[in-house]
């Protein structure tokens, strides 16, 4: 039996056949990465508006930097649960919450970085997908932070200080989210064996 969908069609009238019905597991799943995807966002906005930033070896690191590093994976599993059509309505859904959790400044700021970055991400991840999950993300997270940064930190901020900071978090982040997605890969891998 297939585990990604139940092998029954289901109809909406006499005889009309939809399609394959999705199995609660991979329903459950769509949910639970865009809601993640969803909360990173909002998370990032609110410690970006109410946190103050922190120094760390001498940076400047917004508060809100580490959310977004994670949401960025995020987006790519969105990606891979929901299709372009998914991650679409995601990034949508995200720059409307990002709107109503951040103050007007910031608002902007995260809106037009985040659906620009967000953007690029997507179409490296879809270029780079073929290859290993692990290099899509790394090179589409690589391409996101940097264009979220450079876009963010002067409209936020109205200034560069906090650039090297939040491009470094965002690493950071990035790579604990690889790290885990990793490790999460080995391990299903490990108990189908």
């Amino acid at each position: 039996m297939n585990t990604t969908t139940i092998p029954q069609l289901r109809t909406t009238g006499p005889g009309a056949v939809v399609g394959p019905v999705p199995s609660p597991c991979r329903v459950v799943s769509v949910v639970a990465v865009l809601a993640g995807y969803l909360v990173a966002v909002v998370a990032a906005n609110i410690a970006s508006v109410h946190w103050p930033p922190l120094i760390v070896g001498g940076m400047l690191l917004p508060a809100g930097t580490l959310f977004v590093g994670a949401g960025l994976t995020l987006r790519d599993l969105v990606h891979d649960r929901c299709g372009a059509l998914g991650v679409t309505a995601g990034i949508l859904a995200g720059a409307g919450l990002s709107a109503l959790f951040a103050s007007p400044r910031i608002a902007v700021a995260c809106v037009v970085a985040f659906t620009v970055s967000e953007v690029l991400d997507t179409l490296v991840y879809t270029r780079l997908r073929h290859r290993t999950r692990t290099t899509a993300v790394a090179a589409s997270n690589a391409a996101g932070l940097v264009v979220d940064s450079v876009l963010f930190v002067p409209l936020a901020f109205g200034g560069v200080a906090a650039l090297p900071g939040q491009i470094t978090g965002k690493a950071v982040a990035t790579i604990l989210t690889l790290t885990a997605l990793h490790t999460a890969q080995r391990r299903r891998r490990t108990a189908r064996t």
